[in-house]
């Protein structure tokens, strides 16, 4: 990878504080727990920030720091299910570009590949290629 991904969860997560609202003190605890810890400690955190995702759609900086955090995860503990839901995440995100930081993109983007890199997903041919540009993001 051509950044470490940390420093981009960081950078991420500070920038999320506006879109979270009222959510933002329980983030904070929950990252300072995910930070700090290991083992079932940190995946519970992590699934709670993942969650926490789920409820903010529009919170394109939090659920960047998501898609970093789960590389995090696979540094972690290796195994398929965190490279799936990073390669789902990461999807969801690079959907639609609209209101994101173009550096989240590019870096969201080359996470993706790791993923799919991890799970032994060759690179797209050029049918596949084809039909993710034809294929309508957002909107209707």
């Amino acid at each position: 990878m051509q950044f470490d991904a940390a420093l981009a969860a960081q950078d991420a997560f500070r920038r999320a504080e506006t879109e979270l609202g009222s959510d933002w003190k329980a983030a904070v605890e929950l990252e300072s727990t995910f930070s700090s810890n290991a083992g079932t400690t940190a995946r519970e955190a992590y699934e709670e920030l993942l969650l926490m995702a789920g409820r903010h759609p529009q919170a394109y900086s939090f659920h960047a720091f998501c898609i970093y955090i789960t590389w995090q995860q696979v540094t972690e503990e290796t195994i398929a299910r965190h490279f799936e839901t990073g390669m789902r995440l990461s999807e969801e995100y690079l959907a639609a570009s609209d209101g994101k930081e173009q550096r989240d993109i590019t870096y969201v983007a080359e996470l993706h590949e790791s993923f799919r890199a991890g799970l032994g997903l060759e690179e797209e041919d050029d049918i596949q290629m084809e039909f993710r540009k034809d294929t309508p993001k957002g909107g209707d």
